[in-house]
């Protein structure tokens, strides 16, 4: 029985975990933009959240194998200091990925960016190869037109500091679909075999004759990726509707329902989204009024044991 049992667990594909440090000063959204994403909270209830104190670190399981080791760092300053003082190795060592908080009506920013200038200092000794990504947060505070002056000056000034490592800037806002675009990259980063994925998407795509195919992480509804075959307009149209598919899963859990998968008509197009896999949903929009929705059922029904598999193999 041992040896049976030994024998499986080796041939289980190994955890992928990947550590993530969300850092930026007290008050800059860390929590609250972390509570939307990964605790179903709605963006008017983020005002109740209590300030984070020193570390707060949660696992995060993503498509089957991937685990993200989410590292919340409060930013009063005691706790910030302790990170480079006495911490210093712990907090920065094997980091996947830094997502550096900027609060865009801080009062202080030359200490903003002087706590991210010793983050990146800290990187470059510990984590060299990690991605970087500072968030412009709080945007829709700011006037479209000044805000896109002030969020280019700021993204030049950070990619200055972290030199010879590379930082991908975002706009982003609790209150809109940026905070999803933001963390739908952010996660696209992580993914090993995105590449292979995404030709898998092609391929579905193509034998539905689908306008587009986009997969989407079941629990925080990310886009992780998708497949397009004609041109769209919108180019924040995947972000929209993680958040209102997302807001609608909330009111169907308040409602004691859960949700399984619905189908979108009108006179244009038909969308369907339904649980491809134990860890993603799929959504695939189709344009051509002759295919019925039989036959979609069934494509995505024949392909659910396929992409389980795929995402049961993620390498490490």
């Amino acid at each position: 029985f041992f040896f049976v049992l030994f024998l499986l667990l080796s041939m289980a594909p190994p955890e992928n975990k990947k550590k993530v440090l969300l850092m930026g000063r007290r008050a800059a959204g860390k929590t609250s933009m972390r509570s939307i994403i990964f605790a179903n909270y709605i963006a008017r209830d983020t005002s109740a959240l209590s300030p984070t104190i020193d570390v707060e670190s949660s696992q995060l399981r993503f498509l089957g194998n991937l685990t993200l080791n989410l590292w919340d760092c409060g930013g009063q300053d005691a706790f910030v200091d302790n990170y480079f003082n006495n911490q210093r190795e712990h907090i920065f060592s094997n980091v996947s990925v830094l997502i550096f908080v900027f609060d865009v009506e801080s009062r202080d920013v030359q200490k903003d960016i002087q706590y991210f200038t010793a983050a990146m200092t800290a990187m470059q000794q510990f984590s060299s190869d990690a991605r970087v990504f500072c968030l412009i947060h709080k945007m829709d505070l700011v006037p479209e037109d000044s805000g896109e002056r002030l969020f280019k000056a700021r993204e030049a000034e950070l990619n200055r500091i972290a030199l010879p490592m590379k930082v991908t800037c975002f706009k982003t806002s609790i209150w809109d679909e940026t905070l999803y675009l933001a963390w739908s990259s952010i996660v696209y980063s992580l993914i090993p075999n995105v590449t292979k994925l995404e030709q898998q998407l092609d391929r579905f795509c193509q034998v539905c004759e689908a306008d587009e195919v986009v997969l989407f992480e079941r629990a925080t509804f990310l886009v992780i990726s998708h497949a397009s075959t004609k041109d769209h307009e919108d180019v924040h149209r995947f972000e929209k509707i993680s958040n209102i598919i997302k807001q609608f899963k909330l009111s169907c859990t308040k409602g004691v329902s859960q949700f399984q998968s619905m189908e979108v008509r009108n006179s244009q197009f038909t969308a369907f989204i339904d649980l491809l896999t134990s860890n993603t949903y799929v959504m695939v929009i189709m344009s051509d009024p002759t295919i019925q929705a039989s036959a979609i059922n069934i494509n995505i029904k024949a392909a659910r044991k396929f992409f389980e598999m795929f995402f049961q193999q993620v390498p490490t």
